[in-house]
């Protein structure tokens, strides 16, 4: 009898091993040609996708197939600027001092899977507590649901600058932090903080450039970093293959911050034209994150909301973005998809695809920016942001084809990723 057990124990994990997926798709998109595919079959076996077939296949008896004949699928997005930790509130400065790390775990948890069901199945965040590198690795062992995450860890701060963790404390609680906190004030301690990111697990590298929006500071735009200090730490994050992205919104921090070998430029709030035309010298790519200075703006309106001196910035900053970026794309700097989610409520990341569009990006290019562009900055072109043979099976749908209603992208019905369905609704 336990022979017997054992035998149907062997062969139903080998039945479950082989079990493929097949999804039907009415309307299948091609963004790197912007075609829209009919009648297509997507054959997935355990996380990755090994067949596109004309035409609405079936498998044996024990494969699935998933109905999206009535969908339009894409491949998944990836968000290059997030913050999973945390949402901001009135709550969000005191909540410092408050919260746990437990606390801010359970909290992230919540805000991963919200971005997963808006069809981001991969995001790059950029600043946290540490906790951001617990929650990657939760999500990459299938404890909780959520993105694939690509993660900063702690941002890299100067002494008094935006990232600076002690930012806005009385005297005695300022301390000196230093390079193990992400604060530097040379070159050999931005070497030190690259290299203690990548003790921790971090994943990229992200600088605060410039003075920041949120920060409780006075100055939102003046550089932060000299270029011998940014060239420091984007050589020690070469060697150890590590992406890095500069927060600035003030020029000269981003003149120094392209000089200095940093890929993306996050905000690009006072972006002149001088510094587009060195992105494209240097093939930096600016990430816009429109959504987050359009909300920082109407946040600030509310009494309360931000304290006095952050309220007066985000009302300065934030709307000049998307001006900012309209100009940028029109000057043909390179441009790469990223939201700043965090700095509004995570679920809501698709909304950059409609102020994109606004500021004359066609669809095409705006869904290109968030598949293609990401997943070749992130050394994972031939893996992710296409839906093809070999790549994983990272797969979203939505009801009606964006090129004709881009804000049918902020209306996810169906969500896979790595081959395993989170939502089909």
């Amino acid at each position: 009898m336990k022979k017997l057990f054992f035998l149907i124990a062997i062969v139903y994990t080998l039945g479950s091993f082989g079990q493929k997926t097949y999804l039907h798709c009415g309307n299948l998109m091609d963004v790197q040609t912007g075609n829209v595919l009919s009648q297509k079959t997507i054959v997935i076996s355990e996380n990755k996708i090994i067949e596109i077939q004309n035409g609405y296949l079936s498998g044996a008896a024990e494969d699935k197939i998933i109905d999206l004949k009535d969908k339009y699928v894409l491949p998944g997005f990836i968000d290059m600027h997030v913050h999973i930790e945390s949402e901001s509130s009135p709550k969000t400065y005191i909540n410092r001092f408050t919260l746990n790390d437990a606390d801010v775990a359970f909290q992230s948890s919540v805000y991963a899977k919200k971005t997963l069901m808006a069809g981001f199945t991969t995001v790059r965040d950029l600043g946290g507590t540490g906790v951001n590198i617990a929650l990657r690795n939760a999500i990459n062992k299938g404890l909780i649901e959520g993105p694939r995450i690509y993660t900063a860890g702690k941002s890299i701060a100067t002494t008094g600058g935006h990232a600076d963790p002690t930012n806005g404390r009385r005297k005695e609680l300022m301390g000196d932090p230093g390079p193990r906190d992400g604060v530097i004030n040379s070159p050999e301690e931005g070497k030190k903080a690259v290299r203690q990111r990548y003790k921790e697990g971090s994943d990229v590298i992200k600088i605060t450039a410039t003075g920041g929006v949120l920060s409780v500071a006075k100055n939102g735009k003046n550089p932060q970093f000299t270029i011998e200090e940014i060239k420091a730490i984007t050589e020690i994050a070469n060697d150890y293959g590590m992406l890095t992205a500069a927060h600035a919104h003030g020029d000269e921090g981003m003149q120094r911050a392209i000089k200095g070998g940093i890929k993306t430029i996050e905000h690009g709030s006072y972006m002149s034209e001088q510094t587009m035309q060195l992105m494209k010298e240097y093939n930096a790519y600016l990430v816009p994150t429109i959504t987050a200075g359009k909300q920082v703006v109407e946040k600030a309106k509310i009494p309360g909301f931000f304290p006095a001196v952050v309220a007066q910035k985000a009302l300065e900053i934030g709307p000049l973005i998307q001006n900012t970026f309209a100009k940028a794309y029109k000057t043909g700097v390179p441009i790469a998809f990223g939201t700043d989610a965090g700095v509004f409520p995570h679920g809501l990341n698709a909304k950059e695809f409609g102020y994109m569009v606004e500021a004359g990006m066609p669809v095409v290019e705006a869904l290109q920016s968030a598949t293609i562009t990401n997943a070749g900055l992130l050394g994972m072109g031939d893996e992710l942001g296409q839906l093809k043979e070999g790549f994983y099976a990272d797969i979203i749908a939505v009801e009606e084809n964006p090129v004709k209603n881009v804000q049918t992208l902020e209306k996810v019905v169906f969500v896979m990723k790595d081959g395993v369905v989170y939502s089909n609704n």
